[in-house]
């Protein structure tokens, strides 16, 4: 059975996901051990990798030091085309379904796509959702595109469901690495109840309250990472309750 696979039965049971986030331009091997004990005892399902620039080439390193300590699956989370690796499990191939560049909707996957038709990653098509968190993050940046306003449900709920019609087999409403403000409970729960999808959900997640409410609001994942390079316990007091 395969992540996905794996995936769908875990929502269709109700069970709530953990995934944190590691940015290659944060972590060296030495400052990642840590974080990957902690994860292994608190139970994280996944390892997402990635960030907006790729200014180390330590990716591949990472990605190995996981793999070796730990059966927790890793998961591309690709800021650029120049984030491929094969030595992961799978790739989200993210779609910016909430943005107009069209880079982004299909330009960098075209460029992509014979890599990763050759490997072995698990290709995760997902609709990506930028969601207004109060201040302009590196992904809104980089991206050159206008984040979802955190009062328009409606939009937010639309768009997941033209990437649910178009045939995405995720939805990630992302309030991006460092924000001010998370995706608001009640934007989580329209959407979760416009999609058949799995729901994840990421960005100014800061403490287990937060995370819980993203939960009981309609996630299916929750994604931390910049919270955790500041403080790593922060994994042992989220995982606490899944």
């Amino acid at each position: 059975m395969n992540i996905y696979q794996l995936l769908l039965r875990d929502t269709l049971a109700g069970k709530k996901k953990f995934a944190v986030l590691i940015d290659p331009d944060k972590y060296s091997v030495d400052t990642l051990s840590r974080v990957v004990k902690l994860a292994v005892a608190a139970g994280v399902d996944y390892f997402f990798v990635g960030g907006s620039l790729l200014i180390h080439d330590n990716q591949t390193a990472l990605i190995n030091y996981i793999k070796e300590y730990t059966d927790i699956p890793v998961v591309l989370f690709p800021g650029n085309n120049m984030q491929l690796c094969n030595e992961a499990d799978s790739i989200l191939l993210l779609s910016l379904i909430s943005g107009r560049n069209p880079d982004m909707l299909i330009g960098r996957h075209v460029i992509s796509a014979p890599y990763l038709k050759a490997s072995n990653l698990e290709i995760l098509a997902t609709g990506y959702l930028l969601i207004d968190s109060g201040r302009t993050t590196a992904v809104t940046y980089m991206s050159n595109t206008t984040p979802i306003p955190s009062h328009k449900s409606d939009i937010a709920a639309c768009t997941a469901m033209a990437g649910e019609m178009l045939g995405m087999k995720l939805i990630y409403l992302d309030a991006g690495s460092g924000a001010e403000k998370t995706v608001p409970t009640s934007m989580i729960s329209s959407v979760k109840r416009s999609i058949g999808l799995p729901l994840i959900i990421g960005g100014g997640i800061t403490t287990p309250e937060l995370a819980n409410a993203a939960f009981e609001a309609g996630a299916d994942i929750i994604v931390v990472g910049n919270a955790i390079e500041n403080d790593p316990d922060l994994i042992t007091r989220i995982g606490a309750i899944k």
